[in-house]
């Protein structure tokens, strides 16, 4: 492992690949989508990191805080799949600080997954209570209702709990539920594959990790929005992508890829979850130091 950057640091960098890298649906430096711009994405990043990375702030108050900045400099919701995945992150790394330099590469994993499932196991209603502020602010499209400790009605139960009863049908729930088992399993594995010669990242890892998420997960976004079954399509187009990918292929070359991308936007077909996961694995690879980010072209 390469030396990582700070953490607040770190995740401006995780940020910024989200949009410099072509994403099929999501939106781009390179393609515009969904009545949304990249700058407000990279904006978003930006006025969120303070209030996550907050010294001493618990989780609910960094999600709450977070979203407030977030839609003050970009008047939507670009980014609370991320704020909410990465608050325990920061949580947790905040944790580790004292002893991370004494860790040897090895360690380091395992030591911020335990301090992650530290963080999760503490989490309490007065979090919940914040989240879900921040949840009913950013008003994310197809929402619903849940039939038990709804984000429109007062909780009585803690976050890692509330999100505990979503897990089957929202995979941002799903990851505290599990102590972000599909991050580290799954997401850090297809971004160690194209970075075995070494730390770099190129848009190729990217896709390849984004691919990893969507061609195998359907996307909670599409599900709220569309259904089950629409989202199931839409991991099934993605699948010999994915299959490629992993088979060394730059797929991002393919001017096919680029057309998908549009496709899925003109069909108002957003796989904001798939780029929630890409984005919050990048931070985590970036905060261990198994991927560098900061050298991105």
């Amino acid at each position: 492992m390469s030396p990582a950057a700070p953490p607040h640091t770190v995740f401006l960098q995780a940020c910024r690949l989200d949009v410099a890298v072509r994403k099929p649906g999501n939106v781009s430096l390179a393609s515009a989508g969904h009545g949304m711009q990249a700058r407000q994405f990279l904006d978003s990043a930006a006025a969120a990191a303070p209030a996550l990375f907050a010294p001493g702030a618990r989780v609910g108050a960094r999600i709450e805080a977070a979203m407030a900045a977030t839609l003050a400099v970009a008047g939507c919701n670009t980014n609370l799949g991320i704020v909410l995945l990465c608050a325990p992150l920061a949580a947790a790394l905040e944790r580790c600080a004292g002893s991370w330099n004494a860790l040897g590469d090895d360690a380091r994993p395992a030591a911020l997954r335990a301090a992650l499932a530290d963080v999760l196991a503490a989490l309490d209603v007065e979090d919940t209570r914040a989240a879900y502020r921040a949840i009913a602010a950013a008003n994310p499209g197809g929402l619903g209702r849940a039939e038990a400790q709804d984000v429109a009605a007062g909780p009585t139960v803690g976050l890692r709990e509330a999100m505990r009863l979503a897990a089957d049908r929202d995979r941002i729930a799903r990851q505290y539920a599990s102590d972000y088992a599909d991050l580290f399993d799954t997401g850090l594995a297809a971004l160690r594959r194209p970075a075995a010669a070494s730390p770099r990242l190129d848009a190729a890892a990217v896709q390849a990790l984004f691919l990893a998420c969507l061609g195998r997960w359907p996307d909670s976004h599409i599900v709220r929005k569309f259904g089950a079954d629409v989202a199931q399509a839409v991991t099934d187009e993605a699948a010999p992508w994915l299959r490629r990918a992993e088979g060394g292929e730059r797929v991002g070359d393919d001017p096919a890829f680029a057309a998908w991308d549009e496709d899925l936007k003109a069909r108002g077909l957003n796989p904001g979850t798939s780029a929630d996961l890409t984005v919050t694995t990048l931070f985590i690879a970036g905060a261990l130091g198994v991927a560098d980010l900061s050298t991105f072209p």
